[in-house]
């Protein structure tokens, strides 16, 4: 009789929040530490409001939407100097487009439709390869990865969030106001939190770490302590 193992499953590290609350740079180092995939999960709702714009698809089309986000090509390529990974839709670079304000007004539009977030499930799903996974997003915990074996959501005040925005789009260039950027960031968390189909909210089971007095290395440093505490390599 052949003994037969059940398969572990690939550990999964989620770290959800609002915007600004540093997961994706929080999410970015620790995977980069650990040597495990990286999952931009917001990534891939701006890549798919830029990809319908370029399309020429309208946001009311939640049919067109969700067959776009199914067959659209998005890849993060990892960079030799450690950098943020290059975001590539179509085989074209689109990481700084990706960043604006613009950019994140329209992930929060095409999330809020269930089909669209049924569509990108299985490209989600599919970033989870040994030797492991750290995805950032705003559900990765509550719905998309349920069974990780830490779920970590940040969060900061909305001022505290909207003047680290500023301070990152002002280095890479953009002309931006921070009075405008900070409403813009309420008005993304009330339709994030308000939408139907899995809304901003830490998952039951997740470590709820308020970053407002935190720098990143910090933030880092207390995940990468709590992960060490459920999880042994090997």
């Amino acid at each position: 009789m052949t003994d037969k193992k059940t398969p572990i499953p690939v550990p999964v590290l989620t770290i959800d929040g609002p915007s600004g609350s540093g997961k994706g740079a929080v999410g970015h180092i620790l995977a980069q530490r650990l040597g495990w995939h990286f999952l931009d999960s917001g990534a891939l709702y701006r890549a798919l409001g830029v990809a319908a714009e370029q399309a020429g698809i309208s946001f009311e089309d939640r049919p067109a939407l969700a067959r776009l986000a199914t067959s659209m090509d998005i890849r993060f390529v990892p960079r030799a100097d450690g950098a943020p990974a290059a975001v590539l839709l179509h085989g074209a670079e689109i990481g700084d487009r990706l960043r604006t304000e613009a950019s994140g007004r329209l992930a929060s539009i095409v999330a809020a439709i269930p089909e669209v977030r049924q569509a990108l499930l299985q490209k989600q799903h599919s970033f989870r390869q040994p030797p492991g996974l750290v995805a950032d997003g705003r559900d990765m915990g509550s719905t998309v990865f349920p069974d990780a074996i830490l779920k970590v959501f940040l969060t900061a005040s909305p001022e505290v969030r909207a003047a680290r925005r500023h301070k990152q789009l002002m280095e890479k260039g953009f002309d931006v106001n921070l009075p405008r950027l900070l409403d813009e960031i309420r008005e993304r968390d009330a339709r994030d939190a308000g939408r139907a189909v899995s809304p901003l909210k830490p998952a039951e089971d997740a470590c709820i770490l308020d970053t407002s007095q935190l720098d990143i290395s910090g933030v880092v440093e207390r995940v990468h302590g709590l992960l060490q505490q459920r999880h042994r390599p090997g």
